[in-house]
């Protein structure tokens, strides 16, 4: 009888912490997840940090947090963090306990090494007592968002094709500054007019900023790229480390002439998810602002073919602008077909000029 009163006792002592401990387990714990920076370039590392937080007087047993990460964001491995990698996502599950009150920051060390935007839409939190009668789960919204720009190239490596073709670019800009046309800020120079001052950001950096004008005669220069890694190429990308140096170089070239005051814009025949339509083509502008765009709009570029170059030439071809576009051109190949469509541009009275491969240092542009 005794060991039948021991066992009713011990039954009723686990379901009672379970109720207690597992029921309860999710309740006042909230879960946060942020990376360090929102953009970065590729290669580059960054953290990701998690933060948990038990509000209530009761401990958690033991708390399961799981979530499907890209697996071009490579982790550092540790004993709190178990990675399952696949060749698109991979799965962390990481398992432990939390004391009454108490929170929980974990910093995790990542290394992105493949271009892209990349969204964390959320993780799964499970619960339980200490022997898992109650294990309840909740679903977390956390809409991340983590964009991976092209790595950009040092000056040594681009061809000296481009610095020719640069040269002779900023060479047909005026001398003179078109005082309508503002292009962004740099710091004041002496000489420079009180007028120029631009007081806002001045204020904002501690010292004398003006405002800085473009020339009379700037060239509007549309980078196009295509990710036809050769002319019978069909759909998908089966040499990306091509497209990549592709991108890179592009990317480049566009923060050069940014960084010098020239407007520039970009394009791409590359598919792209439907919520980044609005970055398939981005007309010539000047500034950082427009500089970031045009990196984000690289990132957001799938391997896969949308259209074909010379299709794509085509449209741009039957575009109607206001004044004549430098046109610069990074492709792969040059196909007759290619040919066909510079020569429309041409035709339209645009200047169209064919990038020089980065790899090929003494490539003609």
């Amino acid at each position: 009888m005794a060991l039948l009163w021991l066992l009713l006792a011990c039954g009723l002592t686990l379901v009672l912490q379970g109720l207690i401990l597992g029921r309860s387990s999710l309740r006042k714990l909230t879960y946060e997840r942020h990376f360090s920076t929102e953009a970065c370039y590729t290669g580059d590392r960054i953290e990701m940090v998690e933060i948990i937080e038990n509000g209530k007087i009761l401990p958690v047993p033991w708390l399961r947090l799981e979530a499907m990460l890209p697996s071009s964001l490579i982790f550092k491995r540790s004993r709190e963090m178990t990675i399952s990698e696949g060749n698109i996502y991979q799965n962390h599950t990481s398992l432990f306990t939390i004391r009454p009150r108490t929170r929980i920051t974990r910093t995790h060390q990542i290394q992105c090494v493949r271009r892209g935007i990349y969204r964390i839409d959320s993780a799964t939190m499970t619960g339980g007592d200490l022997f898992a009668l109650f294990t309840p789960t909740r679903q977390i919204v956390l809409g991340r968002r983590l964009v991976v720009y092209p790595a950009l190239l040092g000056e040594d490596e681009l061809p000296s094709s481009w610095k020719t073709w640069q040269g002779e670019l900023a060479v047909r800009r005026w001398i003179v500054q078109d005082p309508f046309l503002i292009t962004g800020i740099r710091s004041y120079a002496p000489g420079d007019s009180m007028n120029r001052i631009h007081w806002k950001a001045t204020a904002r950096t501690g010292e004398l900023q003006v405002h800085q004008n473009g020339f009379t005669a700037d060239p509007q220069v549309m980078i196009l790229l295509n990710v036809e890694e050769s002319e019978h190429m069909w759909n998908v990308v089966t040499r990306p480390e091509i497209v990549e140096e592709a991108f890179s170089y592009a990317g480049t070239c566009a923060a050069s002439l940014i960084h010098q005051g020239m407007a520039a814009g970009f394009g791409h025949n590359a598919w792209v998810r439907p919520e980044n339509q609005a970055m398939l083509r981005l007309e010539p502008d000047y500034g950082a602002a427009q500089l970031e765009q045009i990196l984000e709009a690289m990132a957001a570029a799938e391997m896969k073919i949308r259209m074909s170059f010379f299709e794509y030439l085509r449209l741009e071809a039957g575009r109607e602008h206001e004044t004549a576009l430098d046109y610069l051109l990074v492709t792969a190949h040059v196909s007759e077909p290619v040919r066909e469509g510079i020569r429309l541009l041409e035709q339209q009275g645009h200047r169209v000029t064919l990038a020089g491969w980065p790899g090929d240092k003494e490539a003609a542009v």
